[in-house]
């Protein structure tokens, strides 16, 4: 009867460690989305908030997207990507669409960083109005990234426009 009883207490209590030990990933897949998620938000607020693409000459002048000679739209702008040595995103703008799906990459591109390759992430940007700030004078960046299993992390920040100093 011992032997019963100590086998059925031996048998739940093994349940118990294989459901802790299943479920123990979760929070690891978690933090590594969350931690993908706050490197590309930071990565993205970085970047300069300009009426005209930084490359213009009238960039830290301008007041409005009229005085300058390129102005700065949503998207990057043609042949601009994110891993180009030579014609980086270079404005928040830029990393609106913005998607890795098969991967994380570092900013040097392909290929996935190891152990990463698993996750996906998007990135929006668009205007958003707030205390008493303009939607033109503000962007609103969401980043999402989803794990293995489904596990998805969604972080948002926000850029005002410091250009021009007036």
């Amino acid at each position: 009867m011992f032997i019963v009883i100590i086998s059925v207490a031996v048998g739940g209590i093994m349940l118990m460690f294989a459901n802790t030990t299943r479920a123990s990933a979760d929070p690891l897949i978690r933090k590594q989305a969350l931690t993908i998620a706050e490197s590309l938000l930071e990565e993205v607020r970085m970047m300069p908030f300009t009426f005209c693409d930084p490359d213009d000459p009238a960039v830290s002048t301008a007041g409005a997207p009229a005085a300058c000679g390129t102005p700065e739209v949503v998207g990057p702008e043609a042949g601009e990507t994110r891993y180009s040595a030579l014609t980086p995103f270079d404005n928040v703008n830029d990393y609106n669409g913005f998607a890795m799906a098969a991967g994380i990459l570092d900013i040097t591109g392909p290929p996935a960083i190891p152990g990463l390759g698993a996750y996906s992430a998007t990135i929006a940007v668009g205007g958003i109005a707030f205390g008493g700030i303009a939607a033109t004078d503000a962007q609103l960046i969401t980043v999402t990234v989803t794990g293995p299993g489904a596990i998805t992390v969604t972080l948002n920040g926000i850029r005002t426009r410091y250009a021009p100093n007036l």
